[in-house]
């Protein structure tokens, strides 16, 4: 028999002893019949794999492998940019390669997918270039897009950032430009500010 059922009954023993209703009776035994045993309250514990995705939320890169990955990862082509026949045809005058520059940096120019683009790097430095036409003449490509500016001229070439409003690399010159340089160096161009040296002595 239940322990808290015979407990009421003995109770009930005493009650009716001491003259209690038949009604006081009943609704004591049901009390005691409906009451039910009290539960240690369970605690849930944390999932095992909550620790290990907080902790992979906040690894972070390394600085190698961030220039690992930006070094492999293509620089978006802008296809509403058109090129003239012009450009195209300047774009065909520039010194292609790894051109070597003065403090040991190197820049290197490749030709892009598309005809008149060229991808120009150096260290820690990437664009996506195209000539334009100069006032002055010189070869220029340019990266709006990233303010950048790669100058071209017979004898040198420089690496320009117009938004960082600093030379990336100077005194780049390929083969043939080199060639330029030692004939300047040889023949230096004449000033045409300079009154032209005098002739010999007349004869008559």
């Amino acid at each position: 028999m239940n322990k808290a059922i015979a407990t009421a009954l003995s109770a009930l023993t005493l009650v009716l002893g001491a003259g209690a209703t038949p009604a006081v009776l009943a609704q004591a035994a049901s009390g005691a019949a409906a009451k039910p045993p009290a539960k240690a309250a369970v605690k849930a514990a944390p999932a095992k794999g909550a620790t290990a995705s907080t902790a992979a939320r906040k690894a972070r890169l390394a600085p190698a492998a961030v220039k690992a990955v930006e070094e492999v990862t293509p620089i978006d082509d802008d296809p509403s940019i058109t090129l003239t026949e012009a450009q195209i045809d300047l774009g065909r005058r520039v010194f292609v390669g790894d051109i070597p520059c003065e403090l040991g940096a190197t820049v290197k120019v490749a030709p892009a997918r598309r005809d008149g683009f060229f991808m120009v790097t150096t260290k820690g430095h990437r664009f996506l270039m195209h000539a334009v036409e100069s006032r002055t003449g010189a070869l220029r490509l340019e990266d709006a897009k990233r303010g950048a500016l790669w100058l071209q001229l017979g004898n040198k070439s420089m690496l320009m950032s117009q938004k960082l409003g600093q030379r990336l690399a100077d005194e780049c010159q390929s083969a043939d430009q080199l060639v330029v340089a030692q004939e300047m160096k040889t023949r230096p161009p004449v000033n045409l500010l300079e009154p032209a040296p005098a002739g010999p002595p007349s004869t008559r």
